[in-house]
């Protein structure tokens, strides 16, 4: 047995606080990356795994990024994901054209800010490795979850385009301004980092193994209430049960052209007799 995988039992209650800390979690904590800087040693695929395991480990990190350059594969990224401290996702990128944040002389956003995320491209939706990837770069870079945004909170863009085998990777500043009337005119300034990235190679986890990283717990699913659905839109719809009615009883409006002439009043008497005679 690996010396990480092995049962450890706390000695000392700030042992068993960090202990508890990594449990698992009804709402797990925010995702951090770990970077890995690769050198120009040959180093095997197999140790390189080991390490990456060790260190999310002992770093509680469950992504990863790890850069290389070599004759073989220049200005490689690896990009993937943990669970259960095991390699999930792995996505090799090839960088082709690099321009970084200080090559484009413009105002930048203030660091720690939540991005927009924008993906375009019909292979983001239809292929696999492409779908993986989109689910790769959304947890790279969703940022803390939050309750409340305020408008003027809405000022970085992330725009990934797929299009001819391609991933085009765009860095853009939300500008508002004045349009008028109540709703601001909407710019965007491009700000930096620019990548255009080719798909090499891809290490993806089998369907049961995805399915159930993203397995949500019965505590967090919410409760079905009966007699209520909601529409696409969110709109809601509720059912009432209610007894038979007599609607020969149902009052209605009063209106003169809705009274009984004599000749029905008298004829309704007469079945009412009749029906009598036949009881007794």
């Amino acid at each position: 047995m690996d010396a990480l995988d092995r049962v450890v039992k706390p000695k000392t209650k700030r042992a068993k606080r960090f202990l508890e800390k990594r449990e698992p979690k009804l709402s797990e904590n925010i995702k951090n990356v770990m970077l890995i800087k690769g050198g120009n040693a040959n180093l095997t695929i197999t140790q390189v795994l080991r390490d990456v395991e060790f260190f999310s480990k002992k770093s509680d990190c469950s992504l990863f990024m790890f850069g290389s350059h070599n004759k073989k594969r220049p200005n490689n990224l690896v990009m993937g994901r943990m669970y259960d401290y095991h390699v999930l996702d792995m996505i090799e990128l090839g960088i082709e054209k690099f321009v970084s944040l200080k090559d484009i002389k413009n105002s930048k956003c203030p660091e720690g800010t939540k991005p927009m995320l924008i993906f375009a491209g019909d292979d983001f939706d239809v292929t696999e490795d492409y779908r993986r990837l989109k689910s790769l770069l959304i947890d790279f870079f969703r940022g803390p979850t939050v309750s409340n945004i305020r408008l003027a909170g809405l000022e970085y863009v992330l725009h990934f385009t797929a299009l001819n085998g391609k991933i085009y990777f765009r860095s853009y500043k939300l500008l508002l301004k004045k349009s008028g009337c109540r709703t601001p005119r909407i710019e965007l300034e491009e700000m930096g980092p620019s990548l255009d990235l080719v798909l090499r190679r891809t290490h993806l986890a089998s369907d049961d193994l995805y399915k159930l990283s993203m397995k949500m717990p019965k505590a967090l699913k919410p409760k079905k209430k009966k007699n209520i659905s909601h529409d696409t839109f969110g709109t809601t719809y509720g059912r009432i049960h209610m007894q038979k009615q007599d609607l020969s009883k149902l009052q209605t409006r009063k209106m003169k052209g809705l009274k009984k002439r004599p000749a029905e009043r008298i004829t309704e008497v007469q079945e009412k007799k009749s029906k009598r005679i036949k009881k007794n």
